[in-house]
C-alpha cells in the first residue's frame, strides 16, 4: 500500500479495469460508515474503430469523473488473468491509462489481487460476481441495485480499500 494517510474521512475511487467496459466507483467513509457517492461503467465500444480510441475515451471519462468528484485516494484491481496474450495486453492497457488518469490527478494508488478483493467482502477469493454485487449492495445500504457487475467490482474494490487502511491504522502504519 502507497504511503497514505490512515487517519480520519476519506473518498476512494475504485475501478475494475476493462478494455471494453471500466467500471468505476467512489464510496466515501465518515466516521466508520461507508457512503455510496456515485458509480458507473465507462463504456467504449462507441470510443471509434482504433483500439488507441477506447484508451482515450477510458483516459477523458475517468479524468473527468476524478475532476468531478474529487476522490483524495484510487484503487485498482490488478490484472489476473485473460483468455489469450492479446487480451491480457488490451487489459493491461487499459489498466494503465485508468492508473495515468488517477496519477495525473496526483492521486495515490493502490492496487488489489481480485482475490483479496473478494475475500475482504465475501469471505472467499473464489466468490462469484453476484455474490461480490449483493455484499457491496449491503455494505453500502443500496436496495435493488440495477448497476453492471463491473460497477460494482469496482465498488467492491474501493471497498476493499477502505478496509485495508482501516486495517492498517489499527495496525499503526
Amino acid at each position: 500500500m502507497p504511503n497514505i494517510n490512515t487517519k480520519g474521512n476519506v473518498t476512494v475511487l475504485g475501478i475494475d479495469p476493462g478494455s471494453q467496459r471500466t467500471g468505476w466507483g467512489v464510496v466515501r467513509e465518515v466516521s466508520g460508515v461507508l457512503q455510496l457517492v456515485d458509480c458507473g461503467v465507462v463504456r467504449t465500444a462507441s470510443a471509434g474503430k482504433e483500439f488507441s480510441d477506447r484508451l482515450a475515451k477510458i483516459y477523458h471519462e475517468l479524468s473527468a469523473i476524478l475532476i468531478r468528484l474529487k476522490p483524495e485516494e484510487a484503487a485498482i484491481e490488478q490484472v489476473f488473468t485473460a483468455k489469450n496474450a492479446a487480451s491480457a495486453l488490451k487489459l493491461g492497457q487499459a489498466r494503465g491509462v485508468a492508473v495515468a488518469a488517477c496519477a495525473a490527478q496526483g492521486l495515490s494508488i493502490s492496487d488489489y489481487e481480485p482475490t483479496l478483493v473478494k475475500k475482504s467482502l465475501v469471505g472467499t477469493g473464489r466468490a462469484e460476481k453476484e455474490q461480490v454485487s449483493f455484499m457491496v449492495q449491503r455494505l453500502l445500504n443500496v436496495k435493488n441495485a440495477d448497476w453492471a457487475l463491473d460497477t460494482s467490482d469496482a465498488l467492491a474494490v474501493a471497498i476493499c480499500h477502505l478496509t485495508m487502511r482501516r486495517f492498517a491504522a489499527l495496525a499503526g502504519k
